[in-house]
């Protein structure tokens, strides 16, 4: 079929904004029930229902059949409940299955932990007050859950965070501290013998991904905690996803190497094997509840690493040290759990969107649970990431994934190049996604090429990329997309005269940074990003209330250096129009950050364009939000860049 020429930019697109609202089901936490229960659990964000958290099953005795044998998926929570807890306000570890059926939840509203039998109403199992729970795990011996609580009682200073008992019996305490002291913890695991715990903790101004420390202690006969010791970790050292296997060997992931690697514990408590591989087997700890490997009866890891941003997926056999690769069409890999010779995970490749997959260990044939959202699109319509390695700053190397424009009945002009969108992801500590993403084909399908850059900072490259960005943040990362875009140019690939950078978050950041101090972009979008470093150190959350102490410098020590990489203290030379989408309940980066900026450039002249969302946070979750941010966004680049978007 011969497809018509339109310039760059001016294609209509198969994509509709409503259509990426709708489909954008956030998946989540797959749980296995208990037992021999094959019932599956997963967490879905709904944007449709106003970003909703819904613990969904699907297996058990309720429910109708559905045309592959098993139940059909089903609500396991109230209408009006959510499951979503703001410990650390990113969340995670929402829901724990109970070994007996029914499950625990921390509901959105209060923050309390609910329990829930199937057919019943929900129960609070922790009193009224100002506390939040997250990570949840059963201890069963006891009759109680081990978690994480965050208090929230004492005004004008920083939550106090402990890993608590919280007991399912009549009488005594409802709520016990089990250990305090340390800034954060994450990651409590009752042995498979029910006698030990082991559990994560670090103290600012480290993230996670810094250095943690690994304990491991006794419990007493009155469920207290003896014989506390530091089994690996450090400042200097991050470890991750502790796991006890049914043998009793304690597994875990560091980076002590370099790279995020196995390790395990012998019975004796010392480290009894290693697998070392330059690859990161695991993610940066945004959330509780990760996991990138689950352990098999048989001792073997079934586990998921990334190599050069792509995640891979095998079999890990302590024994015969061996690395069994899984071949697989997926390119991103989350959430494993391991049951039997099955595992559930959340995967996604270029052409396949976000889906709850179950896996057959045995036979290496998958089904598909849930998908995040259904798409009829013609392969020849997506636009496949092309993994590119471009010349940075100082020598080095950096990576991104290339969009190239697609779309089946329209081309572009003999001669014209396509304008570029460069993407900054958040975190920064995150890394560009190669999964199928409805955000990127509304742009490639309407002739605009992008460039997802995964800047120094980024994981998936090991700690020495991650390290790039200690004290440069607002330099490396914008040198790498202003590095990455020119080498977009030098190929002839996209038009050098009309390109455009947006980012979230500290992606927003990277975006203003990019365009104050650089004049490369002729447009840019800033979704909740960070104008001013000095207020976002002291108007932001715990979690990260430390973190440009590594990212920049101490603060106000060095408040000097604040104020040469904010660019809003530096409005003077910013001349590119710019759009602001901001959440006005979001706590994570408030938003003055965008109103100072927004004002402070009309006062200029520069055309501007600022949209607050109410009922929003960090992080878009409602439908409506979604589509018209995508719309609006699309608009201004129109007007600013010189094309007519088709809507």
């Amino acid at each position: 079929m011969t497809r018509r020429q339109e310039s760059y930019g001016n294609w209509s697109s198969p994509i509709t904004a409503e259509q990426i609202a709708r489909a954008n089901i956030r998946l989540s936490e797959p749980r296995w029930g208990a037992g021999d229960d094959t019932t599956v659990y997963w967490l879905e964000g709904r944007p449709m229902e106003r970003g909703r958290s819904v613990v969904v099953v699907q297996g058990g005795q309720e429910g109708q059949e559905g045309r592959e044998g098993n139940a059909s998926p089903r609500d396991g929570i109230p209408a009006g409940m959510s499951a979503h807890t703001k410990v650390n306000e990113y969340g995670g570890g929402n829901f724990v299955v109970q070994a007996g059926g029914g499950l625990f939840f921390v509901e959105g509203s209060d923050q309390r932990v609910y329990h829930i039998e199937p057919g019943g109403d929900p129960v609070p199992v922790t009193p009224e007050g100002p506390w939040r729970y997250a990570d949840l795990v059963e201890d069963r011996p006891r009759r109680r859950l081990i978690c994480v609580r965050e208090d929230h009682s004492a005004e004008g200073r920083e939550p106090v965070t402990t890993l608590v008992a919280v007991s399912l019996g009549a009488g005594g305490e409802p709520v016990t501290v089990l250990v305090e002291g340390n800034d954060f913890y994450s990651s409590p695991r009752v042995s498979s013998d029910g006698t030990k715990l082991c559990w994560l903790s670090w103290d600012h101004p480290n993230m996670p991904w810094d250095g943690t420390e690994l304990w491991v202690a006794e419990f007493d006969e009155e469920g207290g905690l003896a014989d506390r010791r530091r089994i690996a970790g450090g400042p200097n050292e991050s470890i991750l996803q502790p796991e006890w296997s049914p043998r009793g060997h304690l597994h875990f992931v560091s980076d002590r190497t370099g790279w995020w690697n196995h390790y395990r514990v012998g019975t004796d408590g010392n480290v009894d094997w290693q697998w070392t591989q330059e690859a990161d087997f695991g993610l940066p700890q945004w959330v509780f509840g990760m996991s990138a490997y689950g352990i098999l009866s048989d001792g073997r890891l079934l586990c998921t690493w990334l190599e050069e941003g792509i995640s891979r997926l095998g079999l890990l056999d302590p024994e015969r040290q061996q690395l069994q690769p899984i071949a697989t069409p997926l390119t991103e890999i989350e959430d494993l759990q391991v049951k039997g010779d099955q595992a559930l995970l959340i995967g996604a490749s270029p052409t396949d969107l976000p889906a709850v997959l179950q896996l057959d260990l045995t036979t290496h044939s998958w089904r598909v649970l849930r998908k995040s959202g259904e798409w009829a699109l013609d392969p020849a319509d997506v636009s496949i990431p092309e993994a590119i390695e471009f010349p940075t700053d100082g020598g080095q190397t950096a990576y991104g994934f290339f969009y190239r424009p697609a779309n089946r009945l329209v081309e572009g002009p003999p001669g014209e190049r396509a304008p570029l969108l460069v993407m900054s992801h958040g975190g920064p500590t995150s890394a560009a996604s190669t999964g199928l993403r409805p955000t990127i084909q509304y742009w490639t399908t309407r002739g605009i090429a992008v460039l997802d850059v995964n800047y120094g900072g980024s994981t998936g490259y090991g700690r020495a990329y991650r390290d790039r960005l200690k004290g440069s943040w607002g330099v490396v990362d914008v040198a790498d997309c202003v590095n990455g875009a020119r080498y977009l140019v030098e190929r002839g690939w996209v038009d050098g005269e009309r390109m455009a950078i947006r980012g979230g978050s500290a992606g927003g950041y990277t975006t203003l940074c990019a365009l104050t101090f650089t004049d490369h972009f002729r447009a840019g979008a800033s979704y909740y990003g960070v104008s001013d470093l000095a207020i976002l150190e002291v108007d932001t959350h715990k979690f990260e209330s430390r973190y440009t102490h590594s990212l920049v410098a101490p603060y106000p020590a060095r408040a000097d250096l604040y104020a040469e990489r904010s660019p809003l203290a530096h409005v003077d030379r910013l001349q590119t129009p710019v759009i602001f989408f901001q959440g006005l309940e979001d706590k994570v980066v408030p938003p003055n950050q965008a109103t100072l900026m927004v004002e402070a450039l009309r006062n200029k002249g520069i055309p501007v364009e600022y949209v607050a969302y109410p009922g929003e946070g960090h992080g878009f979750r409602q439908a409506a939000t979604i589509r018209d941010a995508l719309e609006r966004e699309l608009a201004f680049y129109g007007r600013v860049l010189g094309f007519d978007p088709v809507p």
